[in-house]
Parts: C-alpha cells; sequence; structure tokens
C-alpha cells in the first residue's frame, strides 16, 4: 500500500494565513469570505511569486468588485447579474494581462453579488480591504513562517537521479550484450521519469534562486544553486545518451564473449559510481576508459573503407561503444572536484 504524501509545511502556513486573515477582519468587522479566499491562493511555492502574483491578484479583485457593484445598482440580485459581472471581469482581466488574479476576482465578483443588499460603494471599498488584508497575511506568513528552502530536496534529487540512471545503465548493457532479444520497454519507461524527474528539479532550482533578492543566505548558496545546476544537466545529457543506447538495433552485433565481459565490468563499474557516488576512483574511471576507447579504435579497424559493401550506418558495435565513451565523459564531469565535491563542502 502507497503512502499517502503531502506538502505539510505548505498546509500548515495556508492554515495559519487563513486564521490570522479571519481574525483581523473580524476584528475590523468586515466579512472574511474575500479575505480568505485571496490569503488561500496567495500562498506560493515561493515568497517572491507570492509578491508577484499579489501585486496582480489586487487590482484583478477591485475589477470584479466594481462590475459587481455596477451591475447590482442595475439589475439587482438576478442571474443576469451573476452572469454580466463573471464574464466582464474575465474580459478585463485578460485584456490587461491580469492572468494570475482572473479566478480570484471572478470568484469575489460573483460572490459579492449574493451579499450585496445596500451602501454599494462602502461594499466596494470593504471588499478592497479584505483583499488587501489576505495579500499582506498570506506573505507574511509565507515568508516568516517555514521559508521556502529546496536546498535538500534538490541535492537528493539529483542524488535519485544518478541512483536510477547507474541501474539503468547496467541493465540495458546487460540486455544488449547478453539479451539482445529482450524487450527494452522498461528501460524506455525509465527514461521518461528520468526526464520528469530533471524538469521537477530544474524547477526547484528556479525556485531557490527566485528567493535570492528576499534572502541573503539564498544569494551566499548561489555558487552551491550553479553546481547542482551543472550537475543536472550533466545528468540531462546522461538521459539522452541512455535514450539513444535503447535506439541501437541489437541484432547481428559480433563481439566476442571476451569482449562482451570487458564491456560489461566497465559499464558495471560505471553503474557502481552513480549509485554510490564517495567510491568514484577518477584514476580507475580513466582506465576504464582507456580499455573501452582502445577496444572502440580496434573495432573501427574491422570494417575496410573501400569494401564495396561497407555500410552507410555506424554498424551497432560503433554507436554502442561511442555512445558508453561518451556516458563515461559525462560520469567523470559529473564527479569533477569543481562541481560535487564542492557543492558537499559547501553543504557540511
Amino acid at each position: 500500500m502507497r503512502s499517502f504524501r503531502f506538502n505539510g509545511r505548505r498546509i500548515v502556513k495556508t492554515g495559519i494565513a487563513i486564521f490570522l486573515t479571519a481574525i483581523i477582519c473580524e476584528w475590523f468587522g468586515w466579512p472574511p469570505v474575500f479575505a480568505v479566499i485571496t490569503a488561500i491562493v496567495t500562498i506560493e511555492p515561493t515568497v517572491s511569486d507570492s509578491i508577484k502574483k499579489g501585486l496582480v491578484r489586487f487590482p484583478a479583485s477591485a475589477i470584479g468588485s466594481a462590475f459587481a457593484v455596477f451591475f447590482i445598482t442595475l439589475f439587482g440580485n438576478s442571474p443576469i447579474t451573476y452572469t454580466l459581472a463573471a464574464v466582464a471581469t474575465i474580459l478585463v482581466c485578460y485584456r490587461l494581462n491580469l492572468h494570475a488574479g482572473l479566478l480570484v476576482a471572478t470568484l469575489t465578483a460573483v460572490a459579492m453579488v449574493e451579499v450585496i443588499h445596500d451602501h454599494f460603494l462602502i461594499a466596494f471599498f470593504i471588499r478592497l480591504g479584505t483583499t488587501s488584508i489576505g495579500l499582506l497575511v498570506s506573505t507574511a506568513v509565507n515568508m516568516l513562517v517555514f521559508p521556502p528552502d529546496y536546498r535538500k530536496d534538490i541535492l537528493k534529487s539529483i542524488q535519485n537521479i544518478s541512483e536510477r540512471a547507474g541501474s539503468m545503465l547496467e541493465h540495458t548493457f546487460r540486455t544488449i550484450l547478453f539479451d539482445g532479444d529482450a524487450n527494452l520497454q522498461e528501460d524506455r519507461e525509465t527514461v521518461k521519469r528520468l526526464t520528469a524527474e530533471i524538469r521537477k528539479t530544474e524547477k526547484l532550482i528556479y525556485f531557490q534562486r527566485d528567493e535570492s533578492s528576499l534572502y541573503p543566505w539564498v544569494r551566499d548558496k548561489e555558487a552551491e544553486l550553479q553546481m547542482a545546476e551543472r550537475q543536472l544537466q550533466f545528468l540531462h545529457n546522461l538521459e539522452f545518451h541512455l535514450d539513444a543506447l535503447l535506439r541501437v538495433p541489437l541484432h547481428d552485433i559480433e563481439w566476442t564473449t571476451a569482449e562482451r565481459d570487458l564491456i560489461m565490468h566497465a559499464v558495471t563499474a560505471l553503474a557502481n559510481d552513480l549509485q554510490n557516488s564517495t567510491s568514484y576512483d577518477h584514476e580507475k574511471h580513466q582506465h576504464q576508459l582507456k580499455r573501452i576507447t582502445d577496444l572502440f579504435w580496434e573495432n573501427s579497424k574491422r570494417v575496410p573503407a573501400s569494401d564495396p559493401l561497407h555500410p552507410t550506418l555506424f554498424p551497432p558495435e560503433f554507436t554502442i561503444l561511442y555512445e558508453l565513451i561518451t556516458i563515461y565523459d559525462l560520469v567523470d564531469k559529473f564527479f569533477d572536484p569543481d562541481s560535487v565535491k564542492a557543492a558537499r563542502g559547501t553543504r557540511n
């Protein structure tokens, strides 16, 4: 049975923002529902996003409130009022590029139709006040309560991607070398999951960097973020070459048993480096790479260019060894002392 997971910190922050917003509105004697709606949607993954979108949602809500008051004055509490208030709010917000505030503005316009019965101008300014309270309280809560910090998630995600890439690399080569007729669909699905995980990690890095203008400690960790981006780029390139391996035709591979064992030994060492980063040995890595490179050049001599039957495409052995050499180079850069090890030192 799969465990139920949720973002506990964001839920707690949303609850605190709702509670404080409702208390403040009650203290002013204002209906809290509109402020609470604003507070809920203003809790963003980053404080910077909360502020940026808050600056959009305030004028959008003002537009929705204004249309609600206007059409209530003309038609009273009727179906046409709900329709015109919602449609007009959507059209104007869309025209003014207030997309982030469109939902809140439309909800505000529709909800106001039900609760406004007189003193329309006063009701309009009260809605602006409740919207302001929701925006300010939720932004303050997002900034002060559990400030967004994605560093651990970023580093953990990079490690998970590396481990999964190592497992897939070993499984793919074992299939290519010793079970050429096997279905690689499982490996293709793994590549898709790796791609999705890389995209998710890129978003986390964007969130973390977005906070640099608000938190000095984020600016101080910019070097660490750059290292994480560099590692992620290597992993993205690795995922590309793993995908290329899955597209190589596996029939008619003419390696001897000794050559297959040599390649598998090198792949196993490479996969172990990706799965257990602390065991990485640069000298050993270069030794294995030289053996694979020597095999590549040895294979290249087996097909003379003057042969009239010389294929127009590289033989599968060439492509497989080329991809393996490229992956070896990527892994070496991934574990470069100026990137991953420096990042670990900054983290500790």
